[in-house]
This record gives C-alpha cells, structure tokens and sequence, in this order.
C-alpha cells in the first residue's frame, strides 16, 4: 500500500465512521496518565479525539495532529461542542513531511501503526526529542489481532516494546525506559463483540 495516498487513505476511514459526539480515551492512557499533574501534552494521532476530550477536561493543554482532515475537524468542533477549545489545539501534520512546534511534559502515541509508509521510529524519535526534561514518551501499540480489526493477515508481526524502544535508539544517558510490558484486556469492538487482546506498553522518560 505505498502508493496510497496518507491523506486520503485516512479521510476515507474516518469519514466512513459515523462521528462521535463523546469519544471514548484509551484504557492504557487513563490508567497511565490518571495521576500526572497536567501540563502540556502531545497527542500524536489523535483519531476521533477520545483522548484529547480526557486530558483536556484533566487540566492538560492538548496539541492534537492527526493527518486526516476529517478527524482534525471533527476533534475542532469537539472542542468547542465541550468547552474545551482553550485547552485543545487540533492541527494536521502528515508526521511523514512535519512535526508540530513547541515542547510537551507528555507525549501519546496510541496505535499509531498504518499500513502505509511511516518511518514511525524517526517520528517516535523527534517525539522524544520534543519532550521537556522530566516529560514521558507513552507508546500503545496493538499486540494481537482483535477479531474486527482491519487486518487479519495471520502472519503480521507486533514488535515487542523493547524493540520499539531499541528502533528509537535513544540516548540512555538522557532517556530512561520506564516501563515496557505487554498486558491483556478485553476488549468491545465497533460492533459490540468482546475479546481478549494484548496492548504493547512502552514509557520513556527524559532524564529532569
């Protein structure tokens, strides 16, 4: 799928999605990030705005890019529907050719896996960089196939957290990996069946 087109490979998801008035946040964020005092915050990917809406209600100031057109209009009118546009700021980068401006206390990366071309490490990488010292890199990627997801190859291959981390190749001196595990949960899909999955959790943490 190199060929495809980013942008429009992904308005076309989303606009195929009916748009949530109220979009859940993750589970691995709220339970990571619950008890951080609120600063400002990255939120790379952020898809229908789940958790932008969660940090942003939290206290956090929220730049959200995502490099669908649809999800960033959606998440602006969001924002304002809640309350919440003074405290997000939702923007369009295709993470390929740009990177949003400014330092963050935190950066989310959830599921930011695509089947088109990403040097998803050098992104991951700038993201560490853009961190303020003392400030963490959260990292959730899928670690199994849930029955309603979009690929069902049996042969795709999840990398475990620590390869992550060791694909940034941060410096250890000023970057310290907090946590890398693979836990379970169970999970509700778009169409209301449930299964067990595994989320690949990886925290890094500038040193302060």
């Amino acid at each position: 799928m190199s060929t495809v087109d980013a942008v429009e490979f992904w308005d076309d998801v989303h606009a195929a999605r009916p748009a949530a008035t109220d979009p859940r946040p993750n589970v691995r964020l709220t339970g990571t990030v619950a008890d951080l005092p609120p600063g400002d915050v990255l939120d790379l990917g952020c898809g229908a705005g789940g958790d932008a809406l969660w940090l942003a209600r939290r206290g956090w100031r929220v730049t959200a890019v995502d490099v669908s057109s649809v999800a960033v209009g959606r998440l602006t009118a969001l924002a304002v529907s809640h309350g919440l546009d003074d405290r997000i700021t939702a923007r369009r980068h295709d993470l390929r050719e740009s990177f949003p401006d400014g330092s963050f206390d935190l950066v989310c990366a959830h599921y930011l896996q695509t089947p088109l071309d990403l040097d998803r490490a050098a992104v991951l990488r700038r993201a560490a960089h853009a961190l303020r010292p003392g400030g963490r890199l959260l990292v959730v990627d899928h670690g199994s196939t849930a029955p309603w997801s979009w690929n069902q190859d049996p042969g795709v291959r999840y990398p475990a957290p620590r390869e992550v981390a060791a694909d940034i190749a941060l410096d250890p001196v000023t970057w310290t990996v907090e946590r890398a595990d693979s836990p379970r949960r169970i999970a509700t899909g778009p169409d209301g069946r449930t299964a067990e999955v595994t989320d690949h959790v990886l925290i890094v943490r500038r040193a302060a």
